[in-house]
């Protein structure tokens, strides 16, 4: 056990507020260019909507779900329930109804707090079949009728003071009230975003979350932290960026820009400049195969000087920076050259890219670090708060997840399985026992991926435990390494090999839309080439034979991808089983006699 600096979340958000006072904080657009919220002003609508939680009767572990896109209110919102000693429910602004009422009526949540009249939509018919809700705070406004069994509050009603008495007095005994609370109190409950079953609700404490915090920091030690810059647009209600892009860059006084979505994120970089951005390796894939497509499609001279930058970045990072004399010049030309436009893609001053949620194809980490980004890989789970190790800045090596946090301790089991330990380690599954004794064993989190530890500490996975795929010969394949090799190709954007208790594998393959553009004939035959080059990479047990189109591709929006943009594997199979199974031979019937 570690002690922390803070008592718990609110009372570090409430120091470092005091601390920056005026200085710029959140930033959000409201149609038109970025505007900021500073820390004091976010400091005092905090303290504010504590307040009139403890009026509507929010008290110590009381649950308050919050929907919400990310935006300033989400960050106040998410302070001020933990402020009372209550316990932020974060959901998924992608929920179905359905999705809303097993949150609300698992978490037992007394109040709600949504943005949007869309997200009140598919929220307040759950609430109105949910027993618990006493009331629901709405930031924008929300439909709401007559006989709603909750009240409906509005956002800047519950910014107002409670009451007429002396407001620094107020604000005074609700930071008191934010030291109450021990780190060792639930300060979150996320709902699992289900790669298969229902979601489960994983609490994890103040304690938890500062571990990963500390671990954040003592990891990006070698960036020099200084005044940071964040981008936010992975959704907040995942582990991930509630934590890494959030309660780090709390942590460390940093601003946090909020990206108005994914199409927008080029534009975004441009205004924010990030100086540290966290996301998946699906946001890195699809800005591997729009640089390339564009290079290709520019030739020349431009795509001479690319493919030369590439090289010298390879062999830098491959033989650690022992460049000949002359390849030195050639990559200090090529740094002003091609490197500094790279860079100011994504704004001109970043000082380190963090992938994490799912794997990242060790090509593409290379590819971006050779174009001069660094790019560092870490590795977690929600039921780890959720970093478990990441790449350190002097000692990236992308086909691993890095070196385990600050005062973490990992190990690899008899049948290969990666557990986790530490301050880190969930306070368990909400109303759950028996699923947190399985994955909790003597204080030991069982992560369910398989890997090992390289001769200098870096972990390195090699696969989910349940994803493996077994052949009918018995060996297992590991499915991820094949999806990514086949995702590299120019033509495939996504892919998904099946091949459980069969003789070889097979695959669904989605074409990249920009070369759809271009192809008139047999879409199948087109691929067939991308496979080949694919499976020249792929050992005899891993290579594709056969393979099928999909009508459309993987997305949140038809159940085939998670929120964070992890394929939901049973989902895919289920939806193509039939075509899947039909590339394999027919077992020969019986003659007749």
């Amino acid at each position: 056990m570690t002690d922390y600096p803070w008592a718990n979340l609110p009372a570090m958000f409430f120091e470092i507020a005091d601390r920056l006072g005026d200085k710029p904080f959140l930033w959000a657009k409201r149609g038109g260019p970025y505007q900021s919220v500073s820390w004091t002003e976010a400091a005092n609508n905090v303290t504010a909507l504590a307040s009139r939680l403890q009026t509507l009767g929010v008290g110590v572990g009381d649950r308050i779900v919050l929907v919400s896109e990310n935006r300033p209110e989400w960050v106040i919102a998410d302070m001020a329930i933990m402020t009372v000693g209550a316990i932020t429910v974060p959901a998924y602004v992608t929920n179905t109804t359905a999705d809303h009422l097993h949150v609300l009526t698992d978490s037992g949540a007394c109040g709600i707090i949504v943005s949007t009249r869309r997200l009140s939509g598919k929220l307040i018919p759950a609430a109105r079949q949910a027993a618990a809700p006493r009331f629901l705070i709405s930031i924008e406004p929300t439909p709401t009728r007559p006989d709603d069994t909750f009240d409906t509050l509005c956002w800047q009603h519950c910014l107002r003071p409670v009451a007429a008495d002396d407001p620094d007095k107020l604000d005074a005994q609700t930071r008191q009230l934010a030291n109450r609370w021990s780190d060792r109190e639930t300060a979150c409950i996320i709902y699992t975003s289900g790669t298969g079953g229902l979601p489960k609700g994983v609490m994890l404490t103040h304690r938890n979350l500062f571990h990963n915090i500390m671990g954040a920091r003592d990891a990006l030690t070698g960036i020099d932290l200084g005044d940071e810059v964040f981008l936010s647009f992975l959704p907040m209600s995942h582990s991930y960026e509630h934590t890494a892009g959030q309660l780090f860059p709390i942590s460390i006084g940093a601003q946090i820009y909020f990206a108005e979505g994914i199409e927008a994120l080029g534009s975004n970089m441009q205004e924010a400049r990030p100086t540290i951005m966290t996301a998946v390796p699906r946001l890195y894939e699809t800005m591997y195969q729009r640089i390339s497509q564009g290079v290709r499609k520019s030739g020349g001279l431009k795509e001479s000087m690319f493919n030369a930058t590439l090289r010298t970045g390879r062999k830098k990072y491959t033989v650690q920076g022992q460049l000949g004399g002359l390849e030195k010049l050639l990559d200090r030309l090529l740094d002003r050259l091609v490197r500094d436009k790279v860079r100011a893609r994504f704004g001109g001053r970043l000082k380190a890219l963090v992938s994490g949620g799912a794997p990242l194809n060790p090509e593409i980490g290379i590819y971006f670090t050779a174009l001069g980004m660094r790019l560092l890989q870490g590795y977690g789970q929600t039921e780890t708060s959720p970093v478990i190790s990441v790449n350190r800045p002097d000692n990236a090596k992308m086909h691993t997840v890095g070196p385990p946090l600050l005062n973490t301790d990992v190990r690899i089991a008899d049948d290969g399985e990666i557990l986790a330990g530490g301050d880190l380690v969930m306070k368990g599954y909400w109303n759950d026992d028996e699923a947190t004794a399985r994955v909790i064993q003597d204080g030991w989190v069982h992560t369910g991926d398989i890997g090992r530890i390289d001769e200098d500490g870096h972990l390195i996975i090699t696969d989910r435990k349940k994803d493996i795929i077994v052949n009918s010969g018995g060996d297992n394949i590991a499915p991820q390494r094949v999806e990514g090799i086949l995702a590299l190709q120019p033509e495939i954007f996504q892919a998904l090999v099946y091949g459980d208790k069969r003789p070889h594998l097979v695959a669904v393959l989605v074409a990249d839309r920009n070369w759809l553009q271009e192809q008139d004939g047999d879409l199948h035959k087109a691929l067939q080439p991308a496979v080949d080059r694919a499976n020249e990479q792929l050992s005899p047990l891993e290579k594709v034979r056969r393979y099928i189109v999909a009508d459309t591709p993987f997305s949140i929006e038809n159940g085939q991808f998670t929120p964070t943009m992890k394929v939901r594997r049973h989902v895919v199979i289920e939806h193509y089983g039939e075509r899947l199974t039909g590339l394999y031979p027919k077992p020969a019937g019986r003659q007749a006699p």
